[in-house]
């Protein structure tokens, strides 16, 4: 924490980049938002109140130094334009456009810092990697706001910027989205994950106000559905000292479900229309029209007196009129569609589907295998019941708030909160009332802002931590046995709810270190086990409560002990940007060595 004047909150969107701000030298200091300046057409600059995550690679013919040029910016954009020029050409050009970038930057079955966008594209000279384009985002974001500032002692770098990822996001991805700023020339930012961040900006929009609306022994179920994930998360109302606090108590899986689920499937059901009036849409045109669908989309959620939006691609034939073929899509339509098919009613008893596995799969973003996020959050208030209240099936939230972009929609938000309060009547509660007064277009960067308040020791601090437990895998100490694997003990390292920036030891443990070869560190996660300890030892465990994540293959400096086990003791560092360290340190000697693990967590 630099103490700086002002506090910065960047919501790094898969849809839209947001930046929010305090100035700290204000007599009342407040969140206010920070325009945006960009690139709206061709030779034209203005400024927007969000940058949307749009990546255009112009094409050489088009001088991008002349057409595309930034008041900051003696020579123009080198390679491309990000924002809202971006994502107006991304219908009529979707081959030369990145858009998902965040769901690729969690994506670990491609190598993330590899130049692989726009993925699929065979006829591009130059692409850009996951990490370089969320770098881009970045890299506009701190020019424009130095820009506007023009003081050296404004600049953003030497400010306190608070950067939101999704409370899913694994190990690897937040240190990736922290190489990405640094690129950016952010070399020191903290984290913040989104739902807790919707959060806060609900408690910096009430500030005397909001324990008027919750009371002790309320808990909060946030619901984050955004452009690429699904979050939820859990806020618990305690009573400490007579002072009412905060308490996040749980955090949901990784789903990538979201609004780019939705768009696709409103594509394909333009694409029939298109289909049933004789006209052929090829896969060229079905990537504009999945930019088109969704830009329809949005304008109808985002606006309650629009009733209907086109649906515009360009055309590949002569006989087009225009060269482009056109539909409309109805209000009714879309949020229908997306009712029935994203949220349909079910059982709190439901589980998402699995989807089964295939010997072939098309490499690229891997979708969340049932669209149901119904379904999801009934198995997310399963999991997360209290083991002392036998009387219920799910934790029973009393609260709901809403964020992310997908919620804007009416219908939507009214479907959820439907099911929510069947499933909470059958089990004899009251229905969960909605938390208003947050905009789920600012949200995230307006708590990300007051959450660095609060580290100054302003405002309400939400308590918590790490949103699971993590464990390492120790093998057990026994003679081989034939057709037996080695039973493996899970370690707690990390308990529930540590908090970043803390420091623990497994104090009283000792174990064994191989180094000098290639060896595989195991590595578990639980949202479940809430009680264990540091240094707690599992024998055994049901299939549930602790999920292996990615292990860790390396080969640890040895000096000159090649394929020893060095005795070593343990200690946990979950630092400010939420990544876990673990620190090995030799019971003899001077040596030490560190394992960062890239956890993975799956729906």
């Amino acid at each position: 924490m630099k103490n700086s004047q002002f506090i910065v909150g960047i919501d790094l969107g898969t849809t839209n980049c947001v930046v929010s701000y305090i100035d700290t030298q204000q007599e009342e200091p407040q969140c206010r938002l920070f325009e945006i300046p960009q690139v709206t057409d061709i030779g034209v600059v203005g400024k927007q109140p969000s940058l949307p995550s749009f990546f255009y690679i112009p094409h050489e013919s088009e001088k991008p130094e002349e057409s595309y040029k930034l008041p900051w910016s003696a020579d123009g954009p080198a390679e491309a334009v990000v924002g809202a020029y971006a994502l107006m050409r991304a219908p009529q050009a979707p081959g030369r456009v990145i858009s998902s970038a965040k769901s690729w930057l969690c994506h670990d079955g491609v190598d993330r810092q590899s130049a692989i966008l726009p993925w699929n594209i065979q006829d591009l000279a130059v692409k850009f990697s996951p990490v370089a384009v969320s770098s881009a985002y970045l890299s506009h974001i701190r020019q424009a706001w130095n820009h506007a500032m023009a003081a050296s002692d404004k600049a953003l770098e030497a400010q306190d910027v608070y950067l939101t990822v999704p409370a899913s996001f694994d190990a690897a991805a937040r240190d990736l989205t922290v190489k990405a700023a640094a690129s950016a020339g952010l070399p020191d930012v903290n984290l913040i994950e989104e739902p807790l961040s919707a959060f806060y900006a609900w408690v910096n929009g009430n500030p005397d106000g909001w324990r008027k609306e919750v009371a002790v022994g309320d808990i909060v179920v946030v619901c984050d559905i955004g452009g690429g994930t699904t979050d939820f998360s859990l806020i618990a109302v305690e009573d400490d000292g007579g002072e009412l606090t905060l308490k996040r108590i749980a955090v949901g899986d990784h789903i990538l479900l979201g609004g780019d689920n939705m768009d696709l499937m409103l594509a394909y059901a333009v694409k029939k229309k298109f289909n049933d009036d004789g006209i052929t849409i090829d896969q060229h045109q079905m990537m504009g029209l999945i930019h088109s669908s969704r830009q329809a989309k949005e304008k109808i959620l985002s606006d309650p007196s629009c009733k209907k939006a086109d649906v515009v691609v360009l055309g590949r034939g002569r006989s087009v009129v225009g060269g482009t073929i056109k539909t409309v899509i109805g209000r009714d339509e879309v949020e229908q569609a997306i009712v029935d098919g994203f949220f349909p009613k079910c059982s709190i008893e439901d589980n998402p589907a699995q989807r089964r596995a295939s010997g072939f799969k098309e490499l690229g973003l891997q979708y969340s295998a049932d669209s149901a996020v119904t379904k999801f959050l009934a198995k997310f208030l399963r999991q997360h019941l209290g083991h002392e209240d036998s009387t219920k099936t799910f934790i029973h939230p009393t609260k709901i708030l809403f964020n992310g972009g997908v919620t804007k929609g009416q219908r939507l938000r009214e479907r959820l909160s439907e099911t929510l309060s069947e499933w909470l009547k059958a089990e004899g509660s009251e229905s969960a009332a909605v938390l208003g007064g947050n905009d789920p277009d600012t949200a995230v960067a307006i708590g990300a802002a007051y959450y660095g308040f609060t580290k100054r020791g302003k405002g309400i601090r939400v308590r918590g931590g790490a949103g699971r437990a993590y464990y390492i895998g120790v093998e057990t100490s026994m003679p081989a046995v034939p057709g037996m694997p080695v039973p493996v003990k899970a370690v707690c390292v990390v308990p529930f709810g540590m908090e970043e920036g803390t420091d623990a030891s497994l104090a009283g443990h000792a174990f064994g270190l191989v180094v000098g070869e290639q060896s595989v560190f195991r590595f578990f996660g639980s949202n479940i086990r809430k009680e264990d300890a540091i240094g707690q030892i599992l024998d055994q465990w049901e299939d549930h409560e602790l999920l292996e994540l990615a292990p860790l293959e390396a080969a640890l400096e040895a000096d000159g002990d090649e394929g020893t086990v060095v005795p070593v003791k343990i200690h946990s560092y979950l630092t400010e940007i939420g990544t876990l360290e673990l620190w090995c340190e030799a019971l003899e000697g001077q040596r030490k060595w560190k394992l960062q693990f890239s956890v993975r967590q799956e729906s």
